[in-house]
């Protein structure tokens, strides 16, 4: 029988009595070890691609996540990790981490329950992304619940995310802003303007996941002549769609790329998950339907996220994140 489960990523985790880790175990030279032994019985590592669909979703619902069959395979076609597995092949905690490039990644789907938290489970599967990840400069979205662990990792806080969702509503978002520029629907041919737009607000060039992305998303961008400046991708996900990544240099440009997806599934369920907890693009939101829902932690360990952006004091912003997850 489940008993409620401790994640980072999307939607709310339970609340979990986390150990303290004295020290980071990303530069841990031993190499970690493929069982754990947990009160009575063990648990074994398995990779995530080796695990069907139906049991990944269970683990998801047992947290309160929306995430469907669907999401995890989206997930698992763009990143790795691991699951953790008793003696009869019960799937008891998952962790996954998606690399761009040599030196960046993100870490997420990391789910274990308080029971197993307080016996080491966590700090046994962070041992293993640390050990896949190479040195990399990390980034995750954390829970109440986690942040607490990840601290002990050395993971540094960042900024709030604010998880924006509910039915849409494009009768009721009040008059637009004039923007200069045209908006219009994407096409493929505008690909490599979005990886190019992505890796200046990002930071990081993500090209492989903006192009896996682009293949499952309805997109808009706002065009000054034949030079793109802002556009938001929006995809079905969890309840409804999900609106990101976002990239815009300023909050009418955001609102002005967010709206035609507004109005496109006004009426149904959208989210939309943000750094902006004030200004238009903020109030924008929550006229459209979607307002704070939740709230999670951007961490990082490596480089902050100041660092990304060094030598650039204006231009594209990252305003809606891909997901919790992907960041």
């Amino acid at each position: 029988m489940w008993v409620w489960l401790f994640s980072v990523g999307e939607g709310k985790g339970a609340i979990a009595h986390l150990p303290s880790i004295a020290a980071s175990l990303r530069g841990m030279k031993l190499k970690p070890s493929e069982s754990l032994k947990i009160d009575t019985f063990s648990m074994r590592i398995g990779d995530i691609e080796g695990v069907e669909l139906d049991r990944l979703h269970a683990l998801s619902l047992a947290v309160g996540w929306p995430h469907r069959a669907e999401d995890w395979q989206f997930l698992r076609e763009s990143g790795h990790g691991f699951v953790a597995l008793d003696e009869i092949g019960r799937v008891l905690g998952s962790a996954m981490w998606f690399a761009h490039g040599a030196d960046f990644a993100t870490v997420g789907m990391v789910i274990t329950s308080p029971r197993l938290q307080t016996l080491g489970a966590g700090q046994w599967l962070m041992k293993r992304v640390f050990d896949k990840v190479g040195g990399r400069d990390l980034r995750l979205n954390a829970t109440r619940a986690a942040r607490r662990l990840y601290l002990s990792l050395d993971f540094l806080p960042e900024k709030t995310v604010y998880q924006c969702q509910g039915i849409a509503h494009a009768q009721t978002m009040g008059g637009s802003t004039e923007t200069r520029g045209d908006i219009r629907a994407l096409d493929t041919r505008d690909v490599p303007s979005v990886i190019a737009l992505d890796a200046m607000g990002f930071g990081v060039r993500r090209a492989a996941l903006i192009e896996k992305l682009f293949a499952h998303s309805a997109g808009y961008g706002l065009f000054k002549g034949d030079t793109l400046n802002a556009f938001a991708l929006c995809r079905p996900f969890g309840r409804g769609h999900v609106v990101g990544p976002v990239v815009a240099e300023s909050d009418t440009e955001a609102v002005a790329v967010v709206r035609p997806h507004v109005t496109d599934h006004s009426g149904s369920f959208l989210r939309i998950d943000t750094h902006m907890d004030n200004g238009e693009f903020a109030a924008f939101l929550s006229h459209a339907g979607m307002p704070v829902f939740d709230t999670v932690l951007t961490m990082s360990m490596g480089k902050r996220l100041s660092d990304f952006a060094v030598g650039r004091a204006t231009g594209p912003m990252t305003y809606a994140l891909a997901s919790q997850t992907l960041g």
